[in-house]
């Protein structure tokens, strides 16, 4: 099919009053440092270096949006300054604000509006449905909504931005086994929560998807199985391999998508990735759509090559920077769950 790229870049407000779409320009832009030596073991010197290279990839040495790493002290502070200064990103700047983990696509507010008039949409959290309570986790969001000057508006639904994707024009996309969990909103059905949504966001369509990828323990997080691209086009993985372990779960996320009536591209997906003899939740979904860079995480398959083409044709004005992301993947996720951008 011929792809239809956003304009370069989306600086008027959407014709809805919800959150602008990622590829729309970025003021800034938040990643978690990780911190907890004890929740990443091995990975986790590898993984401080891999989102630094990350923050100075999306910073672009300026030409890109303003980048703060997120870090819990001043001694984790001082060690993303050298790691940043190390992978060419001079413009990173480092703050320090306590996190319990680098998960700021969950922990952070969604940012609304434009201009003066934006404020911070901060959801509860709780530890993906009780799994990993983290002291800071919690309340991050209120804080960098306050450190930043935005208005924040709190809400008490149970909601991380990665099980949610939207296109700046009113339709948002998720999984039933994130939101429909009952470790997260056990009150609150279907209908609950897309009013929820539309009342705190302004999505006015929702396509549901099924489950998300085996051994995600986020329960099915959609930012790994689906995003958009552009207004009304949907971006979807296919099975690389007949040993792929998600093949059902990517034909019935398509099935799905093409009963709802969207446009669709899709990208291969890394294939069988094992650690230690077991498939991980490895996804080229995960990537960073930044002002000048899309940051892709980069497994060293043979798909990688293929994945980061499928992203140049979807995003011809911004340069594609394939990067590994393994040891980040370690910890549960790649660079778009450390991540949460801020509109201009």
């Amino acid at each position: 099919m011929t792809l239809t790229p956003p304009a370069t870049p989306i600086t008027k407000v959407p014709p809805y009053s919800g959150p602008l779409p990622e590829w729309a320009v970025h003021e800034r832009l938040w990643i978690g440092f990780p911190a907890i030596r004890a929740e990443w073991g091995e990975a986790f010197d590898g993984a401080r270096a891999q989102i630094a290279a990350f923050a100075a990839a999306i910073a672009d040495d300026g030409k890109g949006e303003t980048v703060h790493l997120v870090c819990n002290s001043e001694d984790d502070a001082a060690i993303a300054r050298r790691l940043a200064d190390a992978s060419g990103g001079a413009s990173v700047d480092v703050l320090v604000e306590p996190i319990g983990d680098v998960w700021l696509r969950d922990t952070a507010p969604i940012i609304t509006g434009t201009g003066a008039g934006r404020r911070a949409a901060d959801f509860a959290f709780n530890g993906w449905g009780g799994k990993y309570l983290m002291p800071g986790d919690a309340d991050i969001g209120a804080r960098l909504a306050q450190r930043f000057s935005f208005l924040r508006d709190p809400h008490a639904m149970i909601l991380e931005g990665g099980g949610i994707d939207w296109d700046g024009a009113g339709l948002c996309v998720t999984t039933e086994q994130c939101l429909l969990n009952p470790n997260r909103n056990p009150a609150l059905g279907r209908a609950q929560i897309e009013e929820v949504l539309h009342e705190a966001l302004g999505f006015t369509r929702i396509l549901w998807l099924g489950d998300g990828l085996h051994g995600d323990h986020t329960d099915g997080h959609v930012d790994n199985l689906a995003r958009f691209v552009a207004d009304g086009l949907l971006l979807l993985p296919r099975a690389s391999g007949t040993d792929d372990p998600n093949a059902a779960i990517y034909d019935d996320a398509m099935a799905r998508a093409e009963a709802f009536g969207l446009d669709i591209v899709t990208i291969p997906s890394p294939g069988r990735v094992l650690v230690d003899g077991e498939a991980v939740p490895a996804s080229y979904m995960n990537f960073l759509i930044g002002n000048t860079t899309i940051a892709m995480p980069a497994y060293g398959t043979a798909h990688d090559q293929e994945a980061a083409q499928v992203l140049a044709e979807c995003f011809p004005d911004r340069r594609i920077v394939p990067l590994p992301s393994d040891q980040i993947l370690a910890g549960g996720g790649s660079f778009h769950c450390t991540s949460q951008q801020v509109p201009r």
